[in-house]
């Protein structure tokens, strides 16, 4: 296999800022945990334009990319890879509108929808199989998460507890054959069983697509909410222990560790797993809320932009998707180069 590296980072952060009023219920008890470190909700977070696209968020996160490379998009993206939380069309996808938006054609476009919140490194891993044989030279690969302005702000939906965490946001990455900052290695790990701990949930019943009263939310199995949570916990020290021991690496000397960012337990739950201090582990939650499978590019996009990602950086990526069902990780040495 050719080796694959990452070029450069993208992002798009929807124009509204949301603060945490616009969740707040007047009738609701007060939670006394409200306004502890680790409970306290997001103080700010992005919400999608009501007539705003998916394919929209992915060219907005992109163009800058191929601006800063001194080229026009056309031509130069072989493999297009998207996965988009909630899809505009339940048909079509979201890709080929994306690459008309770009104005590219790339040989290769494929709209991921599982994957989740891990998506993100399941997509690298993807394109460095599509580029193998050296047909492909070049790959986009994006994470749109646009729930929170779509789903979380409707009126019943926004005053649940859940619904003031997600924020809204679009991250990409141009991956090249033979440059940028190499792949090291990906860790992907599969769980079917878990899959149907979370859904789409309706107060009549229905399906999501036929007619009826109520606001659909997202729900997990209430009976399984402790098993849930131990999987989170669990999942990514695991999937990012594996790939340091295929990469002869200790966990505790990643020099960056970008990971989901669900809510900060977690945060603080994985780094203490993996001894790896909190100025390693990179996050944006106080300033975008929980990106989804968007969080890890586009808080690489962020870091790269800051200057924070220096040369020879082991920088490694992790996330688990759903209930549990699929996690990955993911590795590059980092070429302050590019």
């Amino acid at each position: 296999m050719q080796p694959v590296g990452i070029v450069d980072f993208g992002s798009y952060l929807p124009e509204k800022v949301v603060g945490p009023e616009f969740f707040l219920d007047e009738n609701a008890p007060v939670d006394p945990l409200a306004n502890t470190p680790l409970f306290r909700v997001p103080p700010a977070r992005h919400h999608v334009a009501p007539d705003e696209r998916a394919s929209d968020m992915i060219a907005k996160a992109a163009r800058p990319i191929f601006e800063r490379l001194g080229k026009e998009p056309a031509g130069q993206v072989d493999v297009l890879l998207t996965n988009v939380l909630l899809p505009d069309e339940p048909f079509m996808g979201v890709g080929a509108q994306a690459a008309h938006r770009l104005g590219i054609d790339p040989e290769w476009i494929v709209d991921l929808h599982n994957g989740g919140c891990a998506s993100f490194m399941y997509m690298v891993q993807l394109a460095q199989k599509i580029m193998a044989d050296g047909a492909a030279r070049t790959a986009l690969i994006a994470n749109v998460q646009n729930t929170a302005g779509q789903m979380f702000a409707q009126s019943d939906v926004r005053t649940q507890s859940h619904a003031a965490i997600p924020g809204d946001g679009c991250g990409v990455a141009y991956l090249e054959a033979g440059g940028g900052s190499p792949v090291l290695g990906v860790r992907t790990r599969s769980i079917p069983s878990y899959a149907d701990d979370l859904g789409l949930s309706a107060p009549d019943g229905r399906k999501y697509w036929e007619p009826g009263t109520g606001q659909t939310d997202i729900r997990f199995d209430s009976t399984k909410t402790a098993e849930i949570l131990e999987r989170g916990n669990r999942l990514v020290p695991e999937l990012v222990s594996e790939l340091c021991t295929d990469l002869d690496e200790q966990p505790s000397l990643i020099d960056v560790l970008v990971t989901n960012q669900p809510n900060r337990i977690f945060l603080k739950n994985w780094r203490r797993a993996l001894k790896v201090d909190a100025e390693r582990h990179f996050d944006t939650f106080d300033r975008f809320g929980n990106l989804y499978g968007a969080a890890v590019p586009i808080t690489l996009d962020q870091a790269a932009r800051a200057g924070d990602l220096r040369d020879g950086d082991l920088v490694v990526m992790s996330g688990f998707a759903h209930a549990g069902d699929f996690a990955a990780a993911a590795a590059v040495r980092w070429n302050a180069a590019n």
